[in-house]
């Protein structure tokens, strides 16, 4: 017999639902906008953002002949690519240096924190101290408003652990369904478990399938007299947000436990690597981008205590993601970024740290169909300047949208109305591709 359930009582399983998929989730009612299918799929990219900016000098643009002040503490080591050196701090990305590529020219016009992690995020400078909110969506929301959802029920955008650069890591005028994903733990602890995937309390699984059920049923009654078609808009995206939480496939991807100890270990047991590890099962699994925020680089003094935390733990995650992902067969597939806002003063200040620098700095690029082993552009003798190709925020975006399979024609409407180019002047670096 099946069980009867009063008036009352539907209503409570409705509401408990709607908190899942709404306050959970993150789904709103401007997620219901259509998905425009541009990007190719299963191409996806994972982002290591160096929150506060990485020095450049004492990793990927080293200045072995300048004077003591410039050059730093490291030295340069070479890769597995004749002619590129890098910090002995990065040994394993050395021996996978043919997947590889650094920029060296990066530069914009500003060496304040949010502003410049706007400028980098959106390709656009935006905020300044007097207005704070972001101005354009993030790369990674552009990504996942490109590539929609598919049908893995993944998330298209996630942050591990949460979303940082200052708060521009967002959609903005791209709707509520195209912000991060946050996971809110880290995966290297022992008893790491998503909480925007757990269900209340006192709300076991199967029940909440039979009140996904349920509420299936009333929003089929409610569409018979809906004559706008929001509520059906709406109800795709309460469907995709139940499947994650009561799902397998969202779950699974998650569940680190799946993953050999040998593995795990070679990733690295701290926060980047098994950051990395995560990233990789959740690009699998369907996800468009995961954008992986590592700590702090904000080292204003002592630099050289600042980057033993920091150097070691990144080279491990990226060195093992090349090499995870070519025993995979998906290095073509998964485009590999590590950015910041900005770079670090050549001249080592009298704190023994680096100050902002936004004139010239590095970023590195891989996989994805990226060519690999090249340095693109240069700095000049010390590293003040850009002395060869100058790169933008723009055409490293446009950059990633082409490898990624996004035309580079798109243009989204803002909160005005007004279409909005995502790479604008950005033209993509063809040395790469």
């Amino acid at each position: 017999m099946q069980p009867t359930i009063s008036r009352r009582a539907f209503l409570g399983m409705s509401a408990s639902v709607g908190a899942i998929t709404t306050d959970g989730l993150r789904v709103r009612l401007a997620a219901a906008e259509p998905q425009l299918p541009e990007a190719t799929p299963n191409k996806a990219i994972i982002v290591f953002w160096t929150h506060g900016g990485m020095s450049q000098q004492d990793t990927y643009d080293m200045k072995p002949d300048a004077p003591a002040e410039f050059r730093g503490m490291y030295r340069p080591i070479a890769t597995a690519v004749p002619g590129i050196r890098i910090t002995e701090r990065f040994p394993r990305q050395a021996r996978v240096m043919k997947h590889l590529s650094v920029v060296r020219s990066v530069n914009h016009q500003n060496g304040i924190h949010a502003p410049s992690a706007h400028w980098m995020q959106t390709g656009y400078f935006g905020p300044t101290l007097a207005r704070n909110a972001p101005q354009k969506p993030s790369f990674g929301s552009v990504i996942a408003r490109s590539r929609g959802t598919g049908q893995s029920h993944m998330p298209p955008y996630v942050a591990v652990p949460r979303a940082e650069a200052f708060g521009y890591q967002g959609a903005v005028y791209l709707g509520a369904a195209n912000n991060p994903f946050e996971v809110g733990a880290d995966p290297n602890a022992r008893d790491f478990r998503v909480p925007n995937l757990a269900l209340p309390g006192n709300l076991p699984l199967q029940s909440a399938k039979t009140r996904a059920q349920l509420l299936k049923e009333f929003d089929t009654l409610r569409r018979d007299v809906d004559q706008t078609g929001t509520l059906e808009g709406l109800n795709s995206f309460k469907a995709q947000a139940l499947e994650m939480v009561t799902g397998d496939r969202v779950r699974n991807a998650f569940d680190m436990s799946k993953e050999s100890t040998r593995l795990r270990d070679h990733y690295g047991r701290h926060l980047y690597g098994q950051s990395a590890l995560l990233a990789r099962r959740l690009v699998e699994a369907g996800t468009a981008c995961v954008t992986i925020n590592t700590g702090y680089w904000d080292h204003h003094d002592n630099i050289e205590k600042g980057l033993e935390q920091h150097l070691l733990p990144l080279d491990a995650a990226i060195g093992a993601l090349v090499e995870d992902l070519e025993d995979r067969g998906m290095l073509d597939d998964v485009v590999i970024y590590c950015a910041g806002e900005f770079g670090r003063t050549p001249l080592i200040n009298g704190h023994a740290g680096r100050d902002h620098w936004s004139d010239c700095f590095s970023v590195l690029l891989g996989g994805g169909g990226l060519k690999g082993g090249q340095v693109v552009g240069a700095s000049e003798a010390r590293g003040g300047k850009v002395s060869e190709r100058p790169v933008s925020p723009l055409d490293l975006l446009a950059t990633l949208y082409q490898a990624l399979g996004i035309a580079l024609d798109t243009h989204y409407e803002d909160a005005s109305g007004r279409p909005v180019s995502i790479v604008g002047p950005g033209k993509p670096i063809h040395e790469l591709l």
